[in-house]
């Protein structure tokens, strides 16, 4: 694993080679444009490369996948089109192993548990919506959690997702209860201050879709006295 590289972008820059850049996405970032016409990350990125690299006009980034804007943590880009396609598909056939740390309001029932629910979206909403059998429309979600770590008022949790729904990790754990802590949309209390929510994804483990090694990246979280008191 590199050191992690900061610029005048604050782009936090966990892993770079030929092929492929792994970053630290902040909270509001967005990883690909919207109709918010906000810059996204993705344009950040190249802009990155063709000042490091002296890289004149355009520069090749293949998007792979997204987080949510209120989440932190590592997003993967390809850098050329023969990584794009292979990382597609390790994504696609969940070769890539995603572990997320979240912090909740209420502790969970039990220390660690599988949650298994069938997710329905509403996309006028941009919210899903957890059943406990197969509703019209739904999909499948699985994922595993533990207990990180209890704080004096949160409890932090490593999740390990199993498969890839529209906010999985946050509809599921608010079914049970333990809402992340700043998520208004799935019923926190109150926002945190910079829009954010206390979900990062901390580690992906994967296969180098280029040099065929095994790869683990592990993003720090924001620096705030809860994820600093996660960490101690």
């Amino acid at each position: 694993m590199s050191k992690i590289i900061s610029n005048k972008n604050n782009l936090q820059v966990l892993y770079e080679d030929n092929h492929i850049i792994v970053v630290n996405k902040r909270a509001g970032d967005i990883v690909q444009g919207d109709k918010t016409g906000d810059k996204p990350l993705s344009e950040v990125v190249k802009e990155y490369i063709a000042v490091k690299y002296n890289k004149p006009g355009a520069v090749y980034l293949g998007v792979v996948h997204r987080l949510d804007r209120p989440t932190t943590g590592i997003v993967v880009f390809a850098r050329t089109s023969k990584a794009l396609p292979r990382l597609n598909k390790l994504f696609a056939n969940k070769e890539a192993q995603k572990t997320y740390w979240a912090v909740v309001k209420n502790t969970p029932p039990k220390k660690g548990d599988t949650l298994v629910h069938w997710l329905k979206r509403n996309s006028k909403q941009n919210k899903s919506y957890a059943h406990k059998k197969e509703v019209p429309d739904s999909k499948k979600a699985i994922l595993e959690y533990k207990i990180l770590k209890e704080l004096d008022h949160y409890c932090a949790l490593e999740v390990l997702l199993h498969t890839g729904r529209h906010h999985q990790i946050r509809t599921q754990l608010s079914n049970i209860g333990s809402i992340i802590k700043g998520d208004l949309k799935y019923g926190a209390d109150r926002s945190n201050k910079d829009g954010s929510i206390h979900l990062h994804a901390r580690k992906l483990t994967f296969v180098h879709p280029v040099k065929k090694e095994p790869l683990t990246i592990i993003a720090p979280p924001p620096s705030d006295a809860i994820w600093d008191s996660v960490l101690q």
